[in-house]
């Protein structure tokens, strides 16, 4: 990755960012200067990373907004999951985070749709495992699922955080200048 697709400012502003403030404020100049925007689709992160995004400066030029689909059904009415992926997979699926990403990015008119889903506990949901999480970007080039390595984070808190960051990651990688 060419760092200087991402600038940040001096460095003096860089310091004492988090690694999602820092991730936030480059992508946000990235995408501005692409003439790029960016939508969210969150689930069991329930908002934590349009607020990072929406906490950056330059938030009001590159991020349109987001849809908190906590409940599998807003995830179906609202961003259009298959209900059919929906009742044979459940909400916790990369198909599930990629069509999150695909609704968002189609619903906000946004070059860029980012999505997150997952298990952050107490239980496991849908047959996945606490720290099973998926995140998507859908924009220009296509739609990419990953799904994060959790190891480790055995709190809910440290698995928001690694669906936060991983998202933010996925987006960086994908964020393309305008043709």
């Amino acid at each position: 990755m060419d760092s200087n697709r991402f600038p940040s400012g001096p460095a003096d502003e860089d310091r004492g960012l988090t690694r999602e403030e820092l991730l936030a404020r480059q992508l946000h100049a990235a995408l501005a200067a692409s003439g790029h925007t960016v939508a969210v689709a969150e689930s069991f992160t329930a908002g934590l990373l349009g607020a990072a995004l929406a906490a950056a400066p330059g938030a009001s030029q590159t991020f349109r907004g987001g849809v908190i689909a906590y409940d599998t059904e807003v995830k179906a009415s609202v961003l259009g999951v298959e209900r059919g992926l929906l009742a044979s997979q459940g909400a916790v699926h990369g198909e599930v985070a990629a069509q999150m990403a695909q609704g968002v990015r189609r619903l906000m008119d946004a070059s860029y749709g980012l999505a997150t889903t997952g298990v952050a506990g107490p239980a496991p949901q849908d047959g996945q495992e606490v720290g099973t999480l998926f995140v998507a970007v859908c924009g220009p080039t296509g739609t990419v699922v990953d799904e994060p390595d959790t190891e480790g984070a055995d709190v809910r808190e440290a698995i928001c955080q690694t669906a936060v960051v991983a998202a933010l990651e996925l987006l960086r990688d994908h964020v393309r200048p305008s043709q």
